[in-house]
């Protein structure tokens, strides 16, 4: 009898251990994905309380964050008024929009414009500040914030908040796949089906689940299907982004808009994707063709320069700059060590280097000077001048046009919050950075995209932990 019972008590005991073990855990707030706009999220939501997991499927953290380099957007901060620059979030917004297309969803703009020099404060007191400023195309004046010295802002943002995340003990998954989003008979979000390190599947329990894996600009499968004649490029994407967060939304009925719209960065390297900023331009470069002349405002908008790139013979170019530039941009040096750039001390022996016409480029130069100068260019209308290319020795780094970021994904409201195709909310559920859609329209403006990861990152938190705290 004694024995029977004993046996009894550890098939109960065992049972017991198993249903514990099944029992999903729970927390207050899950994040996929822990690229720029996770991570933000991630910090804001822990420092106003809420229990965070923040789920990344790569061995680290970054995604595509890491991989930008000109630097982040905003309007009317310190760092503006210091040098003296006029700027507003009506004329931020009015640039967005007539980059986008006006494709845009102007309340998204609207809310970017207003307080992304919010996000410039954030990532200043998460050790990541922007102290120095340049201009990318389709600014109308030097807005985009970038780490002193022109140092690749987006490495320099990854790294300071992946710092932040660990010194604040937030719970951090690399290795880690979120596979599905749970709901209930309700329609309400109620937490995550994912795949560990190991392999298994497990749930997560959450009261609140944030979408923040990226892009689909490393899926070429997705690019086919949305602009086919993107087959053939090159992508600068980190090869996580692959749209897994987008699709999982779609399972649920989320809307998804404008994911037709694929830009293409003007500057990349042939047949390697390797992205060179567009801060070079900024700071004062120019564009050549294979006749070694300019083609086109440098400072026009993406998709208007990568078009432009490839109707020139051999649908390439060349980004000719001078040792001034190099001083003042301290991202060039990575393209010297990867053997990218092509010099020579004179105009003359620079164009022999690059086999462009050695008697046009020294007079495209002499040209462009002059316009420096004269603060006009009277052939294509560049109105920013950083550089005057007279002096020094001269570079070169050959471009094409390549996949840089996808516009379309989830669509959001102004809250960060994902509604489905019929405009309600999801409850529970929310979406920021390049995995939602509806800030940049049909094209983004160079800097926007780390001002709209930090800015709707931490709008999408901060709304999570108000409903968490009002018990909904």
């Amino acid at each position: 009898m004694k024995k029977k019972v004993l046996l009894f008590s550890a098939l109960a005991l065992a049972f017991s251990s198993m249903a514990q073990s099944e029992t999903p855990e729970s927390t207050d707030l899950v994040i996929i994905g822990a690229g720029g706009a996770g991570m933000s999220a991630a910090i804001e939501a822990h420092n106003q309380g809420a229990k965070v997991i923040l789920l990344e499927k790569m061995p680290f953290a970054g995604g595509n964050t890491a991989r930008a380099e000109a630097g982040l957007n905003a309007a009317g901060t310190p760092y503006q008024k210091v040098k003296g620059i006029q700027d507003s979030p009506e004329l931020f917004f009015q640039d967005t929009m007539k980059g986008g297309r006006n494709i845009n969803n102007p309340d998204l703009v609207r809310t970017l414009s207003e307080r992304a020099k919010d996000s410039v404060q954030f990532l200043k007191d998460n050790g990541a500040e922007l102290a120095d400023l340049t201009r990318t195309g389709g600014a109308s004046v030097d807005r985009t914030h970038r780490p002193a010295g022109g140092e690749p802002a987006g490495s320099f943002i990854a790294t300071a908040l992946i710092k932040k995340v660990k010194a604040l003990n937030i719970d951090l998954r690399t290795n880690t796949s979120a596979t599905e989003i749970v709901q209930n008979d309700k329609g309400e979000v109620t937490g995550i089906k994912a795949k560990g390190k190991d392999g298994k599947e497990f749930a997560l329990n959450a009261k609140k689940v944030m979408i923040t894996s990226g892009g689909f600009g490393a899926n070429f499968d997705m690019i086919k299907q949305y602009d086919p004649k993107l087959a053939n490029f090159k992508t600068t994407n980190a090869p996580g982004s692959l749209g897994e967060g987008v699709k999982m939304a779609e399972k649920i009925n989320a809307k998804l808009v404008d994911m037709e719209y694929i830009q293409i960065h003007p500057s990349t390297v042939p047949g390697k994707g390797i992205l060179i900023t567009e801060a070079v331009r900024g700071d004062g470069a120019i564009l050549i063709n294979e006749e070694g002349k300019r083609f086109i405002n440098e400072l026009q908008t993406r998709d208007v320069v990568s078009q432009s790139i490839l109707k020139q013979p051999g649908a390439h170019a060349y980004l000719i700059f001078n040792d001034d530039l190099v001083k003042q941009n301290k991202t060039i040096n990575s393209y010297f060590k990867q053997k990218l750039v092509a010099e020579g001390d004179t105009p003359e022996a620079l164009a022999n280097a690059i086999k462009v016409d050695a008697k046009q480029l020294p007079l495209t130069l002499k040209t462009y000077t002059g316009y420096a100068k004269a603060n006009k260019d009277s052939e294509f209308g560049r109105d920013s001048f950083k550089q005057a290319l007279d002096t020094g020795k001269y570079y070169a780094i050959e471009v094409t046009p390549g996949i840089h970021h996808t516009m379309g994904g989830i669509a959001i409201n102004t809250k960060a919050q994902v509604v489905n195709k019929d405009g309600k909310v999801i409850p529970n559920l929310f979406a920021a950075g390049e995995a939602a859609g509806g800030v940049h329209g049909a094209n983004r403006l160079g800097g926007n995209s780390l001002a709209d990861i930090v800015t709707f990152g931490r709008i999408g938190a901060d709304e999570a932990v108000k409903e968490i705290k009002a018990g909904k």
